[in-house]
């Protein structure tokens, strides 16, 4: 089944403009999925609100969002109001600006979109748009609102279409140096520093996400078709906590076993792989 436009809209520099649409690049559908159920029942259960001093459910009708104030004390705010703040936008993408790629810290991207042609009409400028950004090897700095708030988006060729990121907003994303303020300014050299660059040397590969491996997801599903078929269910035994262990000594038996391990990792992504695809 063809996939369904999220949003339908324009992208226009300019004077120049095509109809897009707006698709997701990312899913978690094929997840394993579960409800909630009775324990002793069997059946779903079904979440309510209920008022937090009378313990009485609230009907949908007299539910509103409150901004806390003080303990206990909000300011409500209808949803007409609401809707009042949200912005209008006029369905299009304005690109404002051209930047390099490598420009863009990834902590910044938010989730990712495809954008396509929304008709024949608007094919020849897409892809007019497409070469010019493939051409100059930059990206493209678009805003509009999205979802009910005015998202700024990062727009690249990918393939036959385009790869747009929502970006967060710079308030969203925390300063590393709050992060790292607390780590010691240690310098690392000598046969350390060469046993490591070793390492990264002989695990060197190319960018390949089909061996990434969700190994929870994996045996959750493994669980699932296990319990289905009423064979007996094994709880892992939780391992004991790891000891302190000499860095060098480490490093050593690392750079030993890292042209194998770099092959094993690869192979045992790939059977986990399949081993989720046969219990799904």
């Amino acid at each position: 089944m063809a996939p369904r436009a999220i949003w339908k809209g324009h992208l226009s520099i300019d004077e120049l403009s095509c109809a897009v649409a707006l698709y997701s690049a990312a899913t978690t559908s094929e997840r394993v999925s579960f409800h909630m159920v009775n324990k002793k029942t069997g059946n779903r259960v079904r979440r309510e609100y209920v008022d937090e001093q009378t313990g009485k459910p609230v009907p949908r009708e007299d539910q509103v969002k409150g901004y806390e104030t003080a303990k206990n004390n909000y300011i409500i705010l209808e949803p007409e109001e609401i809707a009042s703040a949200t912005p209008q936008g006029d369905k299009t993408l304005s690109i404002e600006d051209f930047i390099p790629c490598s420009d863009v810290d990834t902590a910044y991207f938010d989730k990712p979109y495809f954008l396509t042609p929304a008709d024949d009409e608007s094919e020849e400028a897409f892809v007019l748009i497409r070469e010019g950004l493939r051409a100059k090897k930059v990206a493209a700095i678009a805003r509009a609102v999205l979802f009910r708030r005015v998202r700024t988006v990062m727009i690249r060729p990918r393939g036959r279409g385009l790869l747009a990121n929502t970006l967060n907003f710079d308030y969203e994303v925390l300063p590393a140096e709050k992060a790292f303020e607390d780590l010691p300014d240690l310098k690392i050299k000598g046969e350390m520093l060469d046993l490591a660059k070793h390492i990264i040397t002989t695990k060197k590969s190319e960018f390949d996400p089909s061996t990434f491996d969700d190994r929870y997801d994996a045996a959750l599903a493994e669980l699932v078709k296990a319990k289905a078929e009423g064979r007996e269910i094994k709880l892992a035994k939780k391992e004991p906590e790891g000891k302190v262990i000499d860095l060098m000594a480490a490093l050593r038996e690392s750079a030993k076993l890292a042209k194998p391990a770099a092959k094993a990792g690869k192979s045992a992504a790939k059977t986990t792989g399949e081993k989720k695809r046969k219990a799904s």
